[in-house]
């Protein structure tokens, strides 16, 4: 058995965790640059509000339907969902933490009424950090994702499921006559794993319900589409195929791309940026205990905005392999100025660190230079240790390499985010305080 807990517009209710204000509001929670609706309250929901829908095109909602739109905070919602999925992990003995609002729990060996246990983790969850979510139950991590999607309809829904549903859904409880017609009354698109192209692929065959799927043979699925369909209509025939992942291999690639807040043109804010970018990418590398053998930098004007059109990106190769800020980002400034050109309004840029390769690999060369010569390179493993554990404690940026400019200066590079709140839970400045 697996659980699917899933915190509900999870960005809105970190928003109102801190201003209790904004519940009964239509509030959407907008993307880099406030660029379009990434999380939805109900109420912005029943507005018609789509997800991705682009900010210039429903800010008209603000006047005539009071509407409120806020810039994402994402340290608030990152450290919000470390709290939500601590409490999580009580609900069984194993846990992947899928997203930053979605954790699968193993409920094997979990003994006794697994929905009222959940019932009771699901509002410890919302006593301790205000965060209100549903939990979808089943024999499979599928089937679970589905009974996750019913609870949640079902609570803000009424009439699409039994409202006995709503909120904690075990799946596998279900009779077989009442489950068929739970199946029935889901759209094929709402599988986990079945894509829009997909699910109008198997609408055009015939196949339009999650129960119409789940009686499809396997071996016509993997014939007809894939192996990856054709575990999916295995899991959802309750055989699993996609085990537990409780711990995640190393990404093979690690990148870290931004949008500006407005267009840059000149060489110098451009190489500050992708400086930035790569010591970014530098401390997610440490973290998975990896070193970076090549290097990518992009940047690009914006297809959308009037005028001359580039984009041009290089592949940096790297003497040896490295996990070292300075020189990721010496090697990002270099690539930045071989291909820069002028007379262009570049929107956004990147660095993608890849052919990844495990730390304990170490590469050595044979000294062919001149004995007087000081070596090219140090060990600055300590200092990096340094560098990560100070801006761990005190905030990204608190310690950086100079070539990434002053935070405190006016980078102009820097993403848009006029609406964003105060980092309740990480800054002491922020921290609210409650008054007798």
């Amino acid at each position: 058995m697996y659980a699917l807990v899933d915190g509900n517009n999870f960005y809105v209710s970190c928003e109102r965790v801190f201003r209790p204000s904004l519940n009964g509001r239509p509030v959407v929670v907008l993307s880099n640059n406030d660029g379009c609706a990434i999380s939805r309250s109900n109420e912005a929901k029943e507005l018609g509000i789509k997800m991705a829908a682009p900010w210039f095109k429903i800010r008209h909602l603000e006047e005539s339907a009071g509407l409120l739109a806020l810039s994402a905070n994402f340290v608030l919602y990152g450290d919000m969902s470390d709290r939500m999925m601590t409490l999580a992990a009580g609900l069984g003995p194993t846990q992947e933490i899928y997203s930053i609002d979605e954790s699968f729990i193993g409920l094997h060996g979990v003994r006794g009424d697994l929905v009222a246990r959940g019932r009771k983790v699901r509002e410890r969850i919302l006593q301790w950090t205000g965060i209100p979510t549903c939990i979808g139950m089943a024999p499979t991590k599928t089937l679970a994702k589905l009974a996750n999607h019913i609870a949640k309809t079902a609570e803000r829904k009424p009439g699409s499921y039994p409202r006995e549903l709503a909120q904690v859904f075990n799946l596998a409880a279900l009779p077989a006559q009442d489950l068929d017609d739970v199946l029935q009354a889901t759209d094929v698109g709402n599988v986990w794993g079945v894509g829009p192209r997909i699910s109008e692929q198997l609408r055009e065959g015939g196949i339009r319900t999650v129960l119409d799927l789940t009686r499809m043979d396997p071996t016509t699925a993997r014939r007809g589409w894939s192996v990856t369909l054709e575990k999916t209509v295995r899991e959802l025939q309750g055989q699993p195929c996609i085990d537990l992942d409780d711990a995640p291999g190393p990404k093979q690639q690690i990148a870290c791309t931004r949008s500006f807040g407005k267009p840059v043109h000149q060489l110098a804010p451009l190489i500050e940026a992708v400086s930035e970018f790569a010591a970014r990418a530098a401390e997610k590398l440490r973290k998975q205990n990896c070193l970076a053998t090549e290097l990518l930098v992009f940047m690009h004007t914006s297809p959308y905005r009037p005028g001359p059109q580039c984009s041009r990106s290089v592949v940096v190769p790297l003497r040896r392999p490295t996990d070292d800020t300075l020189a990721l980002s010496k090697a990002a400034a270099d690539g930045m100025r071989f291909m820069y050109v002028a007379g262009y309004q570049f929107i956004k840029a990147g660095v993608i660190l890849v052919d990844l390769q495990s730390a304990s690999v170490q590469q050595r060369e044979l000294d062919l230079g001149d004995p007087n010569e000081p070596p090219a390179t140090r060990d600055r493993s300590r200092l990096m240790a340094a560098m990560d554990v100070i801006n761990t404690r005190f905030g990204k940026g608190t310690v950086h390499s100079g070539g990434t400019g002053s935070p405190d200066s006016n980078r102009v590079w820097t993403m848009k985010q006029e609406r964003r709140t105060p980092a309740y839970t990480t800054c002491l400045a922020d921290v609210p305080v409650a008054r007798a």
